[in-house]
C-alpha cells in the first residue's frame, strides 16, 4: 500500500463538509452508520468478574449518556462473567448493547460472541504474540502467516455472523504484530493493512456487521491513519462504519484538549460513526465530553459557508505531515514554533498584573519580568495604552489609529489593519493584516512582504475555509505566515476549548497555521492554556510534559488517576518529556510506543519501568516506584530541577 499514490480521497470534497456515508451496523438496539447520529460510548474500569461493580458502573456510565457500554474480558472466566453482567443491568431495565474487549485470548472472544452484542478484537495480539523482534519475510512466509491468521480468526468470525454479534476491527498504533512492524513499520500503512488483513476475511465469510478503528496517542498519526484508512476502503468500494478515538489521551485540559484535536479534525471531514474520549477519570466523566463535542456539529449550532471556485485539490499530502513554506517576518513563520497570541483590548488601564494568565509574570521588587514555557509571544491592545516597558519578546499588537499615533517608533509594536488601510504603511514594515477565510482572494498579499495574515470567519466549517485559504495562497506562490482564530459560539469553558481544538486541529496537523489566536469572553489563563494545548496536542509547539496514561479498564492494577496525579506532581516541570501511565501489560509497551519513559503494571503491587520500549526494571513495589521513575529518569540525563 503506497498512500501517495493512491487514487482516492479520504473525503469527496477537501472543501464541503459532508459525511462519508458507511453502511448500517446493528449493534444490539443501537445502530451506527448510515444518517444515523453518531453514538457515544466508553468502558468499565472495574474487575469483570466483580459482577455487581460491572453493573453499577455500566449503570451509572449509562444514565450520563453511554450508549455501549465495553468491558474487558482477558479470559475466557471473564467472557463467561459477561452473561451475569448482562443479565444484571437487563434486571433493571438497562438494555444498553454490550462490547467484549479481547487481547490475545481467542477463545474469551468465542465465548463473549454467544453473550454480548459486540466483539472488540485488536489484529496486532488476536493471533499474535507481541516481542519486539525483528524478522525477515519472504512473500511466500508472509503468506504462511496469513494463512496462519485466517485459520485462528475464521471461528470467531462464523460465530459472530451466526449470533449476529457485530464486531470491531480495532488496530492500535503502539501493539502492531511483529511481522506487520517487519514490512510497514510503526506507520499508518502498518496501522491499515493491519486491520484490512482481518477485514479480507470477514469478507471472505460474508460477515459485514464490521466497525473500524484506528487509534493512536499521536494525533498526527491517529488521524493520517483514519485518513488513509477511508481511502483505502474507497479505493475498494468499501465503506464499513467507524470508531473514533484517541487512545490514552490522559485527563483533565490536557486529555479533553488531545482527544478533541484528533476526533474532531475528522468529524471536521464527516468521518466518523461512534466516537469514545478516552480520560484517565471515571468512566461517566467521558460522556458529557463527548456529546459538548459532538454538539459542535449539531444543526443548530453550524452555520456553513458554501465554498466556491476553489483549487481542485489540497496545496499538501493529507497522508503525510510536511509543514506549509512561510517566510520568515521576526519570530514568526518558516522554522520558528506558532506563536500565541492574547487579548487585553477590553481591559482598562492595562497593568503588569493582567500578563499573569498569559505566562508572564512581573516581580515589582526585582523589576523583573520572568517568562514561563506557556508564555503568550504576541499581545493585543486594540485601542488601549501600555505605559510600563515590556521584555522585548513579548510583542504588542494595536489598532492602526493607536500603533500611528502612540507606537509606531516602537519596534515591539504592530499594527493590525484592515484592507483599507495597507496604503497607509511603509512598505519595510511588519504588519498584521486581518482577512475573512471566505474571501479567497489574496493577490494583494504579493505587494506587501512583510505582511502577515490574521485568518478569521465567523462560520463554523473553519477548516474547510482555511484549508481553502491555504490552497488559494499556494496557487499564488504567496508564502506570507498565518495565525489562525477561532471564536466558537459558546458560553461553555469545557465546549470552548472542545471547540476550539475541533476547528484547528486537523490545520495544524496538516501544517498549516504560523501562530493561534483564540477569542472569546473567557478569563485569560482558560485561553492561554488552551492555545497551548492545542499546540501541544499537534506536536506543533511544546510547552510541558506529556501524559500518556490510559483511561483504565478492568485488566489496571493500581489506581491510575491517584498514579498519574503523584507523577504529574513531580515531572511536570520537564518540558517535552513524554511519560507513559499504563495500567496493565496488554496496554504497556505497546500503547505508548511514543513516550521516553514508562510506568506499566505487571502484577498486584508490582510495577515494570520502561526506558521507551525496553523494561529496565521488573517488579518494583507500587510504593516505591514513582521515586525509582525519578531515579530513571535522572539516569538518562533527563532530568532537570524544577523552580
Amino acid at each position: 500500500m503506497d498512500k501517495k499514490h493512491l487514487s482516492s480521497k479520504y473525503c469527496d470534497n477537501y472543501f464541503k463538509r459532508n459525511r462519508f456515508k458507511t453502511k448500517e451496523v446493528h449493534i444490539g438496539k443501537v445502530v451506527i452508520g448510515g444518517d444515523n447520529p453518531i453514538a457515544i460510548q466508553s468502558m468499565t474500569t472495574v474487575d469483570t468478574m466483580d459482577t455487581q461493580g460491572s453493573i453499577e458502573q455500566s449503570i451509572r456510565m449509562i444514565d450520563a449518556g453511554c450508549e455501549i457500554v465495553r468491558l474487558t474480558a482477558p479470559s475466557k472466566k471473564d467472557a463467561e462473567n459477561l452473561r451475569n453482567i448482562k443479565d444484571g443491568l437487563i434486571a433493571q431495565g438497562y438494555d444498553a448493547p454490550l462490547v467484549a474487549d479481547i487481547h490475545f485470548t481467542p477463545n474469551a472472544a468465542e465465548v463473549a460472541a454467544g453473550i454480548v452484542e459486540k466483539v472488540r478484537v485488536n489484529p496486532g495480539n488476536y493471533a499474535d504474540k507481541k516481542k519486539f523482534e525483528e524478522h525477515s519475510y519472504t512473500d511466500d512466509s508472509y503468506l504462511e502467516e496469513l494463512k496462519r491468521i485466517e485459520e485462528k480468526f475464521t471461528p470467531l468470525v462464523l460465530l459472530c455472523k451466526k449470533n449476529k454479534a457485530a464486531m470491531r476491527i480495532g488496530t492500535n498504533h503502539g501493539s502492531l504484530s511483529d511481522r506487520i512492524l517487519s514490512r510497514f513499520g510503526d506507520t499508518p500503512e502498518g496501522m491499515v493493512e493491519s486491520a484490512m488483513e482481518f477485514l479480507r476475511i470477514c469478507i471472505k465469510n460474508d460477515y459485514h456487521s464490521i466497525v473500524l478503528s484506528m487509534k493512536a496517542s499521536n494525533t498526527l498519526v491517529m488521524v493520517e491513519a483514519y485518513r488513509l484508512l477511508v481511502a483505502t476502503m474507497k479505493e475498494s468500494g468499501m465503506n464499513y462504519p467507524l470508531h473514533l478515538g484517541v487512545t490514552e489521551a490522559g485527563e483533565g485540559e490536557d486529555g479533553r484538549i488531545k482527544s478533541a484535536v484528533g476526533i474532531g479534525a475528522l468529524l471536521e471531514d464527516g468521518i466518523g460513526d461512534t466516537i469514545r474520549v478516552s480520560l484517565t477519570e471515571k468512566p461517566e466523566a467521558e460522556m458529557p465530553v463527548a456529546e459538548k463535542l459532538l454538539a459542535k456539529f449539531d444543526a443548530k449550532n453550524v452555520n456553513d459557508f458554501e465554498i466556491k471556485n476553489t483549487a481542485v485539490d489540497l496545496p499538501y499530502d493529507p497522508f503525510h505531515y510536511e509543514r506549509r513554506k512561510t517566510k520568515e517576518i521576526n519570530n514568526i513563520g518558516e522554522n520558528h514554533v506558532p506563536v500565541v497570541f492574547g487579548d487585553l483590548s477590553r481591559v482598562e488601564n492595562i497593568k503588569p498584573s493582567h500578563f499573569y494568565g498569559f505566562g508572564s509574570t512581573y516581580s515589582v521588587e526585582l523589576d523583573k519580568w520572568t517568562l514561563s514555557d506557556a508564555a503568550a509571544d504576541y499581545i493585543f491592545i486594540g485601542e488601549q495604552k501600555i505605559d510600563f516597558e515590556l521584555p522585548e519578546t513579548i510583542g504588542v499588537l494595536c489598532s492602526f489609529e493607536n500603533w500611528k499615533t502612540n507606537y509606531q517608533e516602537k519596534k515591539t509594536f504592530f499594527p493590525l489593519v484592515s484592507r483599507e488601510n495597507l496604503e497607509q504603511l511603509p512598505n519595510d514594515k511588519m504588519f498584521f493584516v486581518k482577512h475573512s477565510a471566505e474571501d479567497l482572494e489574496v493577490e494583494y498579499l504579493q505587494e506587501y512582504p512583510r505582511a502577515i495574515v490574521v485568518l478569521e470567519s465567523a462560520y463554523t466549517n473553519k477548516a474547510q475555509l482555511y484549508r481553502a485559504f491555504s490552497a488559494a495562497l499556494n496557487q499564488h506562490s504567496i508564502q506570507c505566515p498565518v495565525i489562525l482564530c477561532s471564536r466558537p459560539q459558546t458560553n461553555d469553558s469545557e465546549a470552548f476549548q472542545l471547540w476550539c481544538a475541533s476547528d484547528l486541529g486537523s490545520l495544524f496537523i496538516d501544517g498549516f497555521g504560523d501562530g493561534i489566536w483564540l477569542q472569546g469572553e473567557f478569563p485569560t489563563q482558560i485561553m492561554n492554556s488552551t492555545s497551548f494545548g492545542i499546540l501541544q496536542a499537534t506536536r506543533r509547539r511544546i510547552s510541558k510534559t506529556e501524559y500518556i496514561s490510559c483511561p483504565s479498564c478492568g485488566r489496571t492494577l493500581f489506581d491510575l488517576q491517584e498514579t498519574t496525579a503523584k507523577i504529574r506532581e513531580k515531572t511536570s516541570h520537564l518540558k517535552g518529556l513524554k511519560i507513559g501511565i499504563m495500567g496493565c501489560i496488554v496496554n504497556g509497551p505497546g500503547e505508548m510506543a511514543d513516550a521516553d519513559y514508562g510506568y506499566v503494571g505487571t502484577g498486584v503491587g508490582k510495577i515494570h519501568l520502561y526506558k521507551e520500549q525496553n523494561v529496565v526494571r521488573k517488579n518494583v513495589p507500587e510504593a516505591e516506584a514513582v521515586d525509582a521513575l525519578i531515579d530513571l529518569i535522572k539516569e538518562n540525563g533527563d532530568w532537570v530541577d524544577g523552580e
